[in-house]
């Protein structure tokens, strides 16, 4: 039988269980938002939590349900207001509306619910929170999550290496429906990838995607690289702080 992570599946003594061995919460952070015509609207959910699923498998812990709600840039143009991808030029194309984005919230409410995940966390047992997903909210938990880990007494990561250790190929999740994303879907969910749908002709840059050409540069492979990289990264990391912990 598969172990069970996923928070709502757990019986409360499932959970109880799972927090004495390793307090550890996987906080997928999702959208629903346009991804190229290849990949599914829910692509930043669907890729932190397969990799959290995997991660929690090996060192412990509980995958939590995504925050499909996200900041991200808004503007108002002729009244209409545009969000995200919406805003990503391509040619001299003007804002338009990309069908499926239905996320967008203000920082300050972010801010906020953010702040209640983790307080109730806290007051559930956890010790230690890994968030990760789409851009925009990663680089939020980032910059906030100091301060209010200090607050709720919890070690605060995500996925992404320090900015000096980065390696934008093998990076997690570090583009938009291009070749990194467009890889780790194929990896964790084949199914849901559909190539197809992109123009065959190399010289049409597919709407709404920033980084590597996919046609050209996704592959299943790359895509399992990327996630054992970060699989046996995060695996040591993760256990650094459970030894901390007394855990290990």
């Amino acid at each position: 039988m598969t172990e069970e992570t996923l928070y709502e599946r757990l019986t409360p003594a499932d959970l109880e269980s799972r927090i004495r061995e390793a307090p550890i919460a996987y906080l997928p952070l999702g959208t629903l938002e346009w991804h190229g015509r290849h990949l599914p609207l829910g692509s930043d959910f669907l890729q932190s939590q397969g990799f959290f699923i995997q991660l929690a498998r090996r060192v412990g812990g509980v995958v939590l349900p995504p925050l499909f709600l996200g900041p991200d840039r808004m503007r108002e143009v002729e009244g209409v207001e545009y969000y995200g991808m919406d805003l990503t030029k391509q040619a001299r194309d003007p804002p338009r509306q990309l069908m499926g984005s239905a996320y967008w919230v203000s920082d300050k409410l972010f801010s906020e619910m953010v702040e209640a995940v983790l307080k109730q966390l806290h007051r559930a047992g956890f010790k230690i929170v890994v968030a990760h997903g789409h851009g925009p909210s990663t680089h939020h938990f980032v910059n906030n999550g100091e301060s209010l880990g200090e607050k709720y007494d919890l070690a605060i990561m995500t996925v992404w290496r320090n900015k000096d250790e980065r390696e934008p190929t093998t990076e997690f999740q570090n583009d938009h429906a291009a070749a990194n994303e467009t890889s780790i879907m194929m990896a964790l969910h084949p199914s849901l990838v559909h190539m197809e749908h992109l123009p065959k002709d190399s010289k049409e840059w597919p709407i709404g995607i920033i980084g590597k050409d996919p046609r050209e540069h996704a592959s299943a492979a790359h895509g399992q690289r990327i996630i054992d990289i970060h699989l046996d990264r995060m695996e040591s990391m993760l256990r650094e702080q459970l030894i901390k912990l007394g855990r290990e």
